[in-house]
């Protein structure tokens, strides 16, 4: 898989290649609270367009796993002239990317014509106008992009890119959650595959009973969307452009909340980031079973650099049910491209934009991850399948794709960065997750009415 598989919304393991700084802005332009994409419309394409320059160069920001993507585009593009500027696409809730639009809405100028985003929630404030400047992100569902294109990608895979029914950005890759697990291991010790949380978290007890040391998966890096979403807990419902629902003490949160701190006491569960050289010595040979996105494969199993699993032991499961109810899912990243409204050479920055997300020559020969683009998904996942590093089907991979749950939406506020700081605290302490619920909905809260939401 991400070359295998790698995180959009991670930290990136292995040598990061040319990293332009990207300065953090004092003060950030503060979004309108109008609930409507506010671009002019005047252009052909829903926007205001700038004076266009068919020959002039391409400035493209991607992170470091992304610079392949580039690379592609321009051996297949060669007359297509590109400026490849590598920041850390604004991975963890950094923000970088909404941070330096809002610099150069001030100044009036410097926006890159395609930026890439490890993050799913920048369409929220990319659609709307900054200091009076018109909204960084293209409309591209208005012509820009043929509809033909747009229709191809996964059912609901553009939904973090469309904001009062108007398409933003495009989708590189999706980030379901489902459950991976060491076969070799599993046959060993004589277990059974979990169908439920209620028997996951059985097993994991019993696995910190029998084999202390082995896990059953990592609470160690700050993303919600593995246990919280995957429990519907209602903590970021967007129900419009400017609103959202947050309920964190709910049944749903709760036993999630449980979930986690079992695991952590019992040590089944892992208080280390995956991506940490502490994570790879400790546990290497010792991960049992780890619910997880579809790029884990690539980013910890089949990685050199990581737990190098080898081939033939790694397999993979549906996403868990909670007794009595149907398998829902969250994602973990899946990041998105978007193309400047502000640029000069719309036809090349939409040609570059199409490529990354759409052609086999990078999304299926080189893509780390599974593609939002459905043709191409299917070419992918039987190129995965016939390397014959996998113990099982990798149908699970496309089952998790339909069961994202819905509930879990893609405001302007870092569901990541609220958890950095509210919840990671209390599990690498070992304090009770469940104590800190309420906190943690308070501050996404505060969070959504800095960023202009209602909170309901």
């Amino acid at each position: 898989m991400k070359e295998p598989m790698n995180p959009s919304s991670a930290r990136r393991i292995g040598r990061r290649i040319g990293i332009v700084g990207i300065a953090t802005a004092a003060l950030v332009a503060t979004l309108t609270g109008c609930s409507k994409a506010q671009g002019g419309s005047s252009g052909q394409y829903g926007f205001d367009e700038a004076q266009q320059s068919k020959s002039s160069t391409i400035t493209v920001w991607v992170d470091a796993t992304r610079a392949p993507a580039v690379k592609a585009f321009e051996d297949a593009n060669p007359s297509v002239k590109v400026k490849t500027v590598t920041y850390d696409g604004s991975a963890n809730g950094s923000n970088s990317f909404k941070t330096k639009m809002a610099l150069f809405d001030r100044s009036g100028s410097g926006w890159p014509d395609v930026v890439f985003s490890t993050q799913n929630n920048d369409a929220a404030w990319a659609s709307q106008k900054t200091a009076g400047k018109q909204p960084y992100a293209a409309v591209l569902d208005k012509g820009l992009v043929p509809s033909s294109v747009l229709g191809d990608f996964a059912k609901g895979s553009l939904d973090p890119c469309t904001v009062d029914g108007t398409v933003y950005c495009l989708r590189n890759d999706l980030a379901q959650n489902v459950l991976w697990y060491d076969k070799t291991l599993l046959d060993k010790f004589g277990y059974s595959l979990p169908k439920t949380w209620e028997e996951y978290q059985q097993l994991s007890a019993k696995v910190a009973k029998d084999h202390p040391g082995y896990i059953t998966g990592s609470v160690g890096d700050p993303w919600p969307e593995i246990f919280m979403w995957s429990s519907k807990c209602q903590a970021n419902d967007i129900t419009g452009a400017r609103e959202v629902t947050v309920n964190t003490t709910s049944k749903e949160c709760t036993r999630a909340a449980g979930l986690i701190d079992a695991g952590v006491a019992n040590k089944s569960l892992s208080t280390l980031s995956v991506f940490s050289p502490d994570f790879v010595k400790k546990y290497s040979g010792k991960v049992l079973l780890m619910p997880g996105p579809a790029w884990f494969a690539g980013a910890i199993f089949n990685n050199k650099d990581s737990l190098n699993l080898p081939k033939g032991e790694l397999g993979v499961a549906d996403p868990l049910a909670w007794n009595g109810e149907q398998p829902v899912t969250g994602d973990v990243g899946g990041g998105t491209w978007f193309i400047s409204s502000h640029s000069k050479n719309l036809a090349a920055a939409t040609k570059f934009a199409q490529y990354v997300t759409t052609q086999d020559g990078y999304q299926v020969d080189q893509a780390p991850g599974y593609p939002a683009y459905a043709p191409a998904a299917a070419k992918w996942l039987a190129k995965q399948a016939s390397s014959g590093y996998y113990a099982t089907s990798l149908d699970p991979i496309t089952t998790a794709a339909s069961q994202v749950w819905s509930g879990w939406g893609y405001g302007s506020f870092s569901q990541e960065a609220i958890w950095a700081k509210v919840m990671q605290p209390l599990i690498t302490s070992g304090k009770p997750t469940a104590d800190g619920l309420a906190a943690w909905g308070t501050e996404i809260k505060n969070q959504a009415q800095v960023n202009g939401y209602t909170v309901k």
